[in-house]
């Protein structure tokens, strides 16, 4: 099987706009901080402060509920709310969750270390011999030393030089561990907890936010695909081989012309076969919405991609999403330029064909280390025929048959002389990304008319 693509795709529903802001979600994480920490002095916090154990446990007991709350909150930015994606996106959500991973271990490392030392001292023993008594003497205290366990265990997997080495699939299952961490904790926060032991108030509070937070998990990252299927019963209509190692993948479905969706925009796939119905991954739209099927494009990048070519046709498929801010949506000027290195040409290949403009007001930069790792080549030299766009193919060696930065500063300015007029859309590699996010700074592009998205692709 293989389709071909629509120059002009049939009209689909765009996805509802929520109106939440970023400055909103902001404000109301830090309120929720502020009444913690105002529960806290209700609670006697600060009367605990005339000595220096005293000073120490007060401490711990204040990092033990902010680490809580901060667990709370990572857990929700991955819940893949739209009114999140809407308000934040996915890059800054990531970058979000995952520094306030680490501020959760720091936060309950010093919880432990703190209320020890501050007992020890009240006790006038060692932290050992504390330790000791507290895990023997108290319940769940040993369950929440294993909750913060898996907590360091998700936080070192999570660091730069151990997630180079682990797979996809790997670093997720381990991140699933943060679920019971968080279970284990809320035991010993209910039976141990000041909250949650004298003031029904602040334990009906806390009851709240962990239900919330659970709701928002089994709602978005569990029911709307299960909705989604039911509705339209997604099915692989068929894989084609697009370039060495990069393969498009075809979902077919009932009534895909009612599923809101932009170009740019990219979903998490998950094939319902017996191997791998466990596994998930976040793979872009290549095609605009036709109303017929949608496209993802994959380059073989880990254990799931790699298999992509062999998936049958007629495989279910769970599709959660759409996600992702890299659309027509946040566009703010009228000329557009598009910036591909590698597969991070997919989405851009649907916006080329779907964002709106007059001939001459867009223009593509696609960076590739040969002419054949280019994907869609003739479907872009077709595109841009048919739309009046501009397309600049960068393919060779860096260093040798191009600079070493193929898109840095003078190139795009020689290929783009107005750049810092248009909105400019990027994917690719990070490093890619990076750096050209710094040219186009020197360029004078204003942050606010660069859109990129490293989870899109």
């Amino acid at each position: 099987m293989t389709p071909v693509p629509v120059a002009r795709p049939s009209s689909v529903p765009l996805p509802r706009e929520w109106g939440l802001r970023a400055f909103d979600v902001v404000a109301l994480v830090a309120g929720n901080a502020v009444l913690i920490l105002l529960m806290w002095v209700r609670h006697g916090g600060l009367d605990q402060l005339d000595t220096v154990g005293g000073m120490l446990t007060g401490a711990g007991q204040l990092a033990a509920l902010m680490g809580t709350y901060l667990a709370l909150v990572g857990i929700v930015l991955m819940a893949r709310s739209p009114w999140l994606d809407q308000a934040i996106g996915p890059d800054r959500l990531a970058w979000a969750h995952r520094w306030t991973g680490f501020a959760t271990i720091w936060l309950i490392g010093g919880h432990v270390a703190l209320t020890l030392t501050g007992w020890a001292l009240g006790d006038g023993s060692n932290v050992v011999g504390e330790a000791i008594d507290l895990i023997a003497g108290y319940p769940y205290v040993l369950w929440a030393v294993v909750g913060f366990g898996l907590f360091l265990m998700v936080g070192l997997t999570s660091m730069s030089a151990a997630r180079r080495r682990l797979s996809y699939e790997t670093w997720y299952w381990l991140h699933v561990y943060t679920y019971l961490a968080i279970a284990l904790a809320f035991l010993h926060q209910l039976f141990v907890g000041a909250d949650f032991t004298h003031d029904p108030l602040a334990a009906a509070y806390w009851i709240t936010l962990y239900v919330a937070t659970a709701a928002l998990v089994i709602v978005f990252r569990f029911g709307q695909p299960l909705v989604l299927y039911r509705r339209h019963g997604f099915r692989v209509g068929g894989v084609v081989d697009e370039a060495p190692g990069v393969a498009s993948l075809y979902v077919s479905g009932r009534g895909l012309q009612r599923l809101p969706m932009r170009s740019g925009q990219y979903f998490v796939v998950r094939f319902l076969r017996r191997e791998d119905w466990w596994r998930a991954h976040p793979y872009s739209i290549s095609s605009a919405p036709n109303g017929a099927w949608i496209r993802f494009t994959v380059k073989a990048l880990g254990d799931d991609t790699s298999t992509l070519p062999h998936v049958e046709p007629g495989t279910r498929v769970l599709l959660e999403g759409p996600y992702g801010v890299l659309t027509g949506a946040v566009r703010t000027r009228r000329k557009v330029t598009l910036i591909a290195g590698g597969i991070g040409i997919a989405p851009l290949r649907a916006l080329l064909e779907s964002i709106a403009g007059e001939p001459g007001d867009l223009t593509l930069l696609y960076r590739a280390a040969h002419p054949r790792d280019l994907v869609f080549r003739d479907e872009l030299d077709r595109l841009a025929a048919h739309r009046g766009a501009t397309v600049h193919y960068l393919t060779g060696r860096r260093g040798i048959d191009l600079p070493s930065d193929p898109l840095d500063a003078a190139t795009l300015a020689r290929l783009v002389p107005d750049i810092a007029d248009h909105d400019v859309y990027l994917c690719g590699p990070t490093g890619l990304m990076v750096r050209t996010e710094d040219d186009l700074r020197e360029l004078g592009v204003p942050s606010g008319q660069v859109h990129a998205e490293r989870f899109a692709y």
